[in-house]
């Protein structure tokens, strides 16, 4: 996405609205996080963790149609292409039910596996309940 960020217009008989490319961007690269499996939205590189979610979303538009392309790593252990084709749904689904355009493609680039343990645990969680230590 380029420096200066596009606006996309929607114009009816009720007026004309105004949709920032990076409104869309955002959008996308929240629901891409949302799905299981992605450590984090990456250019290049370089990894990026919530604070500048945009960078890992490139847009281009065509009029009403979009196509997308989404940079990311997946958390080792998770099915890449699962992962990839549940980041093309969701993106597809987000981008269109709250923006109106139509989402031509999304794109998934995988650059990375992340083998970081401590942000969310496999193993079963207990019901509200902490192990008691035992003397």
């Amino acid at each position: 996405m380029s420096e200066k960020s596009e606006n996309i217009i929607h114009t009816d008989e009720n007026g004309t609205i105004h949709i920032s490319e990076d409104v869309v961007a955002s959008i996308a690269a929240l629901a891409a996080t949302e799905v299981e499996g992605v450590a984090s939205l990456s250019t290049g590189t370089e990894w990026l963790g919530r604070k500048n979610l945009t960078r890992g979303v490139k847009i281009t538009l065509e009029e009403r149609r979009a196509t997308l392309t989404v940079s990311l790593s997946v958390r080792y252990g998770f099915p890449v292409q699962t992962v990839a084709r549940q980041v093309q749904e969701k993106v597809r689904e987000a981008v269109e039910s709250m923006t109106g355009l139509v989402v031509a493609g999304v794109d998934v680039n995988v650059s990375g596996v992340s083998f970081d343990k401590s942000k969310e645990s496999k193993a079963p969680k207990t019901a509200g309940r902490t192990p008691k230590a035992t003397p």
